[in-house]
């Protein structure tokens, strides 16, 4: 039995609010059980100096957890002059996944920067924020094309991020805290909606696991992030 009495492949509860904050060009609040991560996008008229004059567009991500996101008080980071090496992790990682359903050449030579603000963490949150992040960037990438500042759509294909793993012998779709921090295997999926990999974060946090197992965990993913995909693209319409 999980914690929370969900089925082995059930997922928490979803919930997506668009337009959250009034500046950005795009934002979703994306709630998953008891993790709320805000993301927002915004547009700018630059790109990195490696890129520029290259007709490339570019997608990147800056994450944060605010200081009562968790149990107990964590200090700003902005305060110890300096980003932690599991912030710089996370970031780099919801980039990177972003990009891959990116045509970069549609998308013009622009970036989109993506932020993803924990307000609550209950397990999953970079997931969360790779899902959340997309939905603020569809969002943004819409008011490009209403403007005709972009011809063809450069999203072409919507990514989602999911937590499975080996909670009490048994394989499990979506992890929240009091599993995660049990879990004998841990591991994020991140996949395209035609249920492409993008990139799979996989350990083993006190138990190993076969080839079978792997296997399980990933058909759970694939349930999962096809339910993600399916609410973003509602919540995107």
């Amino acid at each position: 039995m999980r914690p929370s009495g969900r089925a082995l492949d059930q997922m928490r509860e979803v919930s997506i609010e668009t337009g959250f904050t009034k500046h950005a060009e795009g934002s979703a609040l994306i709630k998953m059980g008891d993790t709320h991560v805000l993301c927002t996008a915004s547009i700018e008229p630059r790109v990195p100096s490696f890129i520029k004059g290259s007709g490339l567009g570019w997608v990147t991500a800056e994450y944060g957890m605010l200081p009562r996101a968790t149990n107990t008080r964590m200090r700003r980071e902005a305060a110890s002059g300096k980003q932690g090496g599991r912030t710089v992790e996370i970031q780099r990682l919801i980039g990177r996944s972003l990009r891959a359903g990116v045509d970069r050449v549609a998308l013009g030579e622009r970036q989109i920067t993506i932020d993803c603000d924990v307000l609550q963490a209950d397990g999953g949150t970079r997931c969360a924020s790779i899902t959340g992040g997309w939905i603020a960037l569809r969002l943004a990438v819409n008011k490009l094309m209403k403007a005709g500042d972009v011809v063809s759509d450069p999203l072409v294909d919507p990514v989602a991020a999911v937590s499975c793993g080996i909670y009490a012998g048994q394989p499990v779709l979506d992890l929240d805290y009091p599993e995660d921090s049990e879990a004998g295997v841990d591991g994020n999926f991140i996949m395209t909606g035609s249920k492409k990999l993008i990139e799979v974060q996989m350990s083993a946090e006190g138990s190993l696991f076969s080839r079978r197992q792997l296997n399980e965990l990933m058909d759970l993913a694939e349930k999962g992030v096809g339910e993600l995909v399916d609410a973003a693209k509602a919540a995107t319409a």
